[in-house]
């Protein structure tokens, strides 16, 4: 029998299928309603009017950040600013050389083709993708065998959005290609709290200001989160509270979701008690982790663990992960010497 799925966790900063509908719908469609990323808006807001003044295709731009933080919705911002078409595909899609060739030979002047999931491209439709974003052009081998020749096949000029949460898995001569290179950093709880009160303006959910805020300071830092996190007080206080969100509510509503005053929840709490207590702190390796919590690496490394950091519970260090003293305090637990109940081989 196949295993069966886990269920979607609500803190998860990857969107589910299902919800993809309300996340259009609550995007904002220009720079103006784009709530934090201040330097980031300012840098982009300079080149697209730059780009608009000289009417040519916007320089390549590379996203960089965590799941959630608004990647496509800034490509697709983009977009709606020069008034240019808008396609996207993303890394694992692209299968064949030919995938990628035909979506190229197909684009309009001044498009914006935004890639998602940019690290995930295989090697040789990479390739591809060199000349396309240097040359505008894309090479095609026809023929077979002795026969075989390449035809190079000029494309208009575009513009590419590369959205990616693992910058380090890009190789060097895809990532300088792009000319503008910009990182998307966790919102602080003001500008989430004006996302939840947007959000809730959009959905007609009456809000309190602070109840936004409660919502805001459980979302982990992303706009995703908190847009989740709202749906899920909004359906609560509709049944329970007269459809009105107020403190009280929203705090019952997160509570019954098991999601603390930081946004952490129970995985957030295996990964911390596994090097906390069964490990005394650490250091103790990646894997050790996702063995002890039944996750996978990559998704402790790529969701956990930025948020677990930026919190200051954890450090990454050489040999391993370590909890921090900020850590053992708030949860609870007393520190102990190193090698605790460990037997020793001497």
């Amino acid at each position: 029998m196949p295993e069966p799925k886990k269920p979607s966790r609500i803190i998860s900063p990857s969107a589910s299928p299902e919800e993809l509908q309300y996340e259009v719908s609550l995007r904002p469609q220009r720079l103006d309603d784009f709530t934090g990323q201040a330097k980031l808006k300012e840098l982009l807001s300079v080149t697209i009017e730059a780009a608009r003044r000289r009417g040519e295709a916007m320089d390549h731009v590379l996203l960089i950040g965590p799941p959630g933080l608004g990647k496509t919705t800034l490509a697709n911002i983009v977009a709606q600013e020069l008034e240019v078409p808008f396609d996207l595909t993303s890394g694992p899609m692209l299968q064949k050389k030919l995938d990628l060739t035909g979506i190229l030979s197909n684009v309009r002047d001044r498009q914006v083709f935004f890639i998602d999931e940019i690290h995930r491209l295989m090697a040789d439709i990479e390739e591809v993708l060199y000349s396309a974003l240097e040359d505008f052009r894309v090479d095609i081998v026809i023929g077979q065998g002795p026969g075989a020749r390449t035809h190079s096949l000029p494309i208009q000029k575009f513009t590419a959005i590369g959205a990616t949460t693992r910058q380090g898995l890009l190789s060097a001569p895809l990532r300088g290609r792009f000319g503008l290179i910009l990182y998307l950093k966790h919102y602080e709880v003001p500008e989430l709290q004006k996302i939840v009160l947007r959000a809730a303006k959009l959905l007609q959910t009456p809000i309190d200001t602070e109840a936004a805020e409660e919502v805001a300071r459980r979302s982990r830092g992303t706009p995703r989160i908190a847009n989740r996190l709202l749906r899920r007080v909004r359906d609560y206080a509709e049944v329970r509270a007269q459809g009105h969100v107020d403190l009280a509510v929203a705090r019952r509503a997160l509570d019954l979701l098991e999601v603390d005053r930081f946004g952490l929840d129970e995985i957030d709490k295996k990964i911390m008690m596994t090097i906390l207590d069964k490990y005394a702190g650490g250091p103790v390796g990646l894997n050790t982790i996702a063995a002890s919590t039944d996750e996978e690496p990559d998704t402790i490394e790529e969701v956990y663990e930025p948020y677990l950091i930026q919190l200051g519970f954890l450090d990454r260090t050489p040999r391993g992960r370590t909890g921090t003293e900020r850590a053992f305090e708030y949860f609870g637990v007393e520190r102990r010497p190193m090698g605790w109940g460990q037997n020793k081989l001497f």
